[in-house]
């Protein structure tokens, strides 16, 4: 891992290799992606079962497609209690972080003469994607509670997952206990973009949905780019991030395992420090070295940080400050004293993890707020899974004739000068008829 003093040459040049780092795929990889969601869309069911067959389970049959009853009650015996305490846990502190985020219906007559509002209104049906793991070994509940827990607070009335299959055309029991825990409709043995395709377009078993969330690999996230306006999706996700600034008040340690957390997630995964002591960097290096060498998923880190990992060394704690906005990393840690003092200053970050005691992790799991975070510089505008992803606003407009009368003039000056006649004569009609409302036999025409 190695340092950079910032400002300088070197070191914009490693920036600019971390931001533009972002989605690394091919015309070819687009096309190849574009024509299986066609197939989907064409073939349905039976494109499912071929692509499951091809990549996932060999044996795959259609009626295998969704998880049966059966097996969420066999799922439910081979968890231990353990990780039933840990999932209660973590799905009550998620709700109550997310019944937080609920917005409301409003109206208001504040001009005289109109009724003015929005409705506030779940989507009918929503699509969860979780990623497989490894050969369904290493099971990603916490995906499961962060997409569905949103759409249920948001009142969405259908919500299913669909996952890949293990080789035996099963889903681990993790997953299944943890999707039945927070009130999943439905689980599909479907993975990556044939499954995008499944809940954008429908087959004879999975129904069409409204919304997709969910992160995944490569050609999910190109399949979610390509349907984006057939559904809506939660965003374009690249690879993970974390930006940690230390003022050397924190153990460097923990400093090291943080970085190190984020890097093993995936080779493109980026984890960087800026701090204004050059004997913390030095410090949090020479531990990232020595903590490497004990973790089961070293050559991911160890790749992770070599190609995207980097310290900096600024001058003060506004530099790292202008530095972070500049990066608007998907997650912020401030290992500073006093981190409240100073988190007004940090305008663009997925998540913010404040204290030497808040690492990354609690916010992947337990914490409450949402992990599904912009990524690539996206925090500048973009923000994380939430209710509001789930729900869509109408808005609602109604005038009285008097009211009509006082703003005619103005719309149709403005439509005129738009070109729009139309526009203006819908308006003109109803200001110069001579039709009155009457109380008992509606509108009445006066010679």
């Amino acid at each position: 891992m190695k340092i950079y003093t910032h400002p300088s040459r070197a070191a914009e040049k490693k920036i600019n290799v971390i931001a533009n780092r972002g989605l690394d795929f091919s015309k070819k990889d687009l096309n190849r992606v574009a024509r299986i969601l066609d197939d989907v869309r064409k073939n349905g069911n039976a494109a499912l079962l071929r692509y499951a067959q091809q990549f996932d389970a060999p044996d795959m049959t259609i009626e295998q497609l969704e998880v049966t009853p059966a097996e969420f009650k066999a799922a439910a015996g081979q968890v231990d209690r353990k990780f039933k305490k840990a999932l209660n846990r973590a799905v009550s502190q998620i709700q109550a972080f997310h019944r937080l985020q609920v917005p409301r219906s409003w109206t208001s007559t504040e001009r005289s003469g109109t009724f003015l509002g929005q409705l506030v209104r779940p989507v009918e049906a929503a699509g969860v994607y979780v990623p497989g793991g490894k050969g369904g070994d290493t099971p990603l509940v916490s995906t499961v509670l962060m997409g569905i827990i949103p759409a249920k607070i948001a009142g969405v009335r259908r919500i299913v997952m669909v996952t890949p299959p293990t080789v035996k055309g099963t889903i681990n029991p993790h997953l299944l206990v943890a999707a039945k825990t927070v009130g999943v409709d439905a689980v599909y043995k479907v993975g990556s973009a044939w499954a995008i395709g499944a809940l954008a377009h429908g087959t004879e078993t999975v129904s069409r949905v409204d919304v997709i969330v969910g992160p995944g690999n490569m050609y999910v996230t190109l399949a979610k780019k390509i349907v984006a306006g057939t559904v809506g999706i939660d965003m374009i996700a690249g690879p993970s991030e974390v930006l940690i600034i230390s003022d050397g008040s924190t153990n460097p340690e923990y400093t090291a395992a943080d970085l190190l957390a984020q890097a093993e997630h995936d080779p493109m995964a980026s984890a960087l420090l800026i701090t204004p002591s050059k004997k913390t960097a030095e410090q949090v290096v020479a531990a990232v070295k020595q903590q490497l060498e004990g973790l089961s998923r070293r050559e991911i880190a160890r790749s992770s940080i070599n190609r995207y990992g980097a310290v900096f060394v600024v001058p003060d704690l506004d530099v790292a400050a202008d530095l972070a906005n500049r990066i608007a990393p998907e997650h912020l840690e401030l290992q500073i004293k006093d981190p409240f003092d100073h988190v007004a200053r940090f305008q663009n970050a997925g998540a913010i993890f404040l204290g030497p005691y808040t690492p990354e992790p609690v916010g992947d799991y337990i914490a409450g707020p949402n992990h599904v975070l912009p990524t690539a510089g996206t925090a500048r505008y973009a923000s994380a899974l939430s209710v509001e992803h789930f729900i869509k606003k109408t808005s609602l407009l109604h005038y009285s004739q008097q009211a009509f009368k006082r703003e005619a003039d103005d719309v149709i000056c403005l439509a005129e000068i738009e070109g729009l006649t139309a526009h203006a004569q819908a308006m003109r009609l109803r200001k110069n008829d001579r039709e009155r409302l009457s109380a008992t036999k509606g509108w009445v025409l006066h010679n």
